[in-house]
């Protein structure tokens, strides 16, 4: 099992950036996908962006390509989503999640493929 906890949400002004991190617990960090999934009020969760267990795959929502990065340090069993130019659109509660594979260069960009989630970070940006 993995436990994930979110840091990082805030309040920010629009064009502004925020890091969130996601530390999970555990040895085997390095065999799960990590994925970025938000949800705001009366919405579904979404997809944001995803790696592999390898570190050598991503995939954005089209939404965020070129403002986010998702990136993962192994050594510290984190992944990071940095997210620059931000909107009012972009605001939600921010979840991490992952699932174990043996797949090293495969990502996950729907809900159901994840086994485990943090409890979310809120992020709010003002217009």
């Amino acid at each position: 099992q993995v436990q994930l906890v979110e840091s990082g949400g805030g309040l920010v002004q629009a064009g502004g950036s925020l890091r969130l991190s996601c530390a999970a617990s555990g040895r085997t960090f390095s065999s799960y996908g990590m994925g970025w999934f938000r949800q705001a009020p009366g919405q579904e969760r979404d997809f944001v962006a995803a790696i592999s267990r390898s570190g050598g795959s991503t995939n954005y929502a089209d939404s965020v390509k070129g403002r986010f990065t998702i990136f993962s340090d192994n050594a510290r069993n984190t992944v990071y989503l940095q997210m620059n130019s931000l909107k009012p659109e972009d605001t939600g509660v921010y979840y991490c999640a992952a699932r174990q594979t043996n797949f090293r260069y495969r990502f996950y960009t729907t809900p159901d493929d994840y086994d485990h989630w943090g409890q979310g970070t809120q992020v709010t940006v003002s217009s």
